[in-house]
């Protein structure tokens, strides 16, 4: 059955009304499906995501007839601001972007100005795996609504890994990073504000070192931002000199740290891939007396989403797409640490003795601490948050602007 877009794209401008299936439907939806390319924008950081990201375009290829493009991206903004141009030039229909790897200030902002198509995400046929009760994040996007805008495809967590041919016993606090630090110079390093990982240093800074962290639920003020935000500024103003190289570089990327690591240089650094220390020994990129841990009052954690924008030209097969990767197999393989070791989205009290049996004969790896190791999770502030503390950060701190 097929409706027309105003019924399912509320958040479209009416101008980019046209007819595409029903998600209900999802006969029609594989059918109109068959054919279509599919110009997936997604994070490019990390070979293990890219070479999944390749898998899943086989799988789709062999079971759907859709051909996903790899539009390989250092930051998501880069597809926002491609939507956003096409909108001002009046382009609703036809667009070059069919689907966005995407969460936070990224979702908001393309929310906030109608450039999503949905909802469709809960009519997903594998949306039945998911558990909003248990897994609250899996419709709030760093306390945004998804009101079925976006569909989830991966969980991450902080962790912290260190060399413990060199370290004995880490810091299990922020306050006790920076007097580990004062004892060892130069041996720890966070990606430079704005990427991801490391505005989420930040973040898991300012969530144990805020006066009051129950001010980082709601969207930031004046007020809130000028009293929370303080005692961070003055950690980091000691902490810095302290780093590797003083403070006066910083590495770009996450994978960075893991070079830097192997090469000697620093001792210890973080992820948000509860996995990638034991991905990166299994590759030969880490030495095997690499270990992770958590922090003792929890850690950072958030889900990754995928996003349809309005104007998208191949709908249903992003759709497909999308539900492929809600699915037990590839959540299944998505979760091995030999693939990528990323964290499901699933339910495992709602899937199949067959299915939860591809999640039990996962190997974890040497530096994978177990389900029960992980500790607490702190759920990510709003996306407001994020953007002020980058601007600070750059401001304050900021090196090859």
């Amino acid at each position: 059955m097929l409706i027309s877009l105003s019924a399912l794209a509320l958040a479209a401008p009416l101008a980019a009304q046209e007819a595409v299936p029903d998600p209900k439907d999802w006969p029609a939806v594989t059918e109109a499906a068959k054919g279509q390319t599919v110009y997936w924008h997604a994070w490019a950081g990390w070979n293990s995501t890219n070479d999944y990201i390749a898998w899943v375009g086989e799988q789709v290829s062999e079971r759907y007839g859709i051909t996903i493009e790899h539009v390989k991206l250092k930051d998501t903004a880069d597809a926002v601001s491609r939507v956003i141009a096409e909108k001002s030039a009046g382009k609703d229909a036809g667009g070059a972007v069919d689907l966005i790897w995407i969460n936070g200030e990224n979702f908001a902002a393309m929310k906030e100005q109608g450039l999503l198509f949905g909802p469709w995400a809960e009519d997903l046929p594998n949306w039945q795996y998911i558990d909003p009760e248990e897994n609250p994040a899996a419709v709030s996007d760093f306390t945004v609504p998804t009101d079925g805008l976006e569909s989830p495809w991966s969980q991450s967590q902080v962790v912290f890994y260190y060399d413990t041919a060199r370290v004995d016993a880490p810091p299990r606090s922020m306050p006790a990073l920076g007097e580990w630090l004062r004892e060892n110079p130069g041996r720890f390093a966070y990606p430079q504000p704005p990427d991801f990982l490391g505005t989420t240093f930040l973040k898991q800074a300012l969530q144990e070192l805020a006066p009051d962290p129950s001010v980082l639920e709601q969207p930031v003020t004046e007020e809130t931002y000028a009293s929370a935000t303080a005692p961070l500024w003055a950690w980091l103003d000691d902490l810095t000199p302290n780093l590797w190289r003083g403070g006066e570089a910083y590495p770009q990327t996450g994978p960075r740290l893991i070079q830097l690591m192997n090469d000697g240089e620093i001792d210890l650094a973080l992820s948000f891939n509860p996995n990638e220390a034991s991905n990166a020994i299994a590759n030969f990129e880490l030495p095997d007396t690499v270990r992770s841990y958590v922090l003792d009052g929890g850690t950072i954690s958030n889900i990754s989403f995928v996003a349809i924008p309005y104007n998208a030209s191949a709908k249903a097969g992003a759709m497909v797409v999308a539900n492929f990767l809600m699915s037990p197999e590839a959540q299944a393989k998505k979760a091995d640490p030999a693939v990528w070791g990323s964290g499901t989205v699933l339910s495992m009290d709602r899937l199949s003795p067959e299915d939860r049996a591809r999640f039990d004969a996962i190997e974890r790896g040497v530096a994978t601490l177990a389900p029960d190791e992980l500790g607490a999770t702190i759920p990510q502030p709003p996306p407001s948050w994020m953007t002020r503390l980058e601007e600070d950060w750059i401001a304050r701190y900021g090196v090859g602007q």
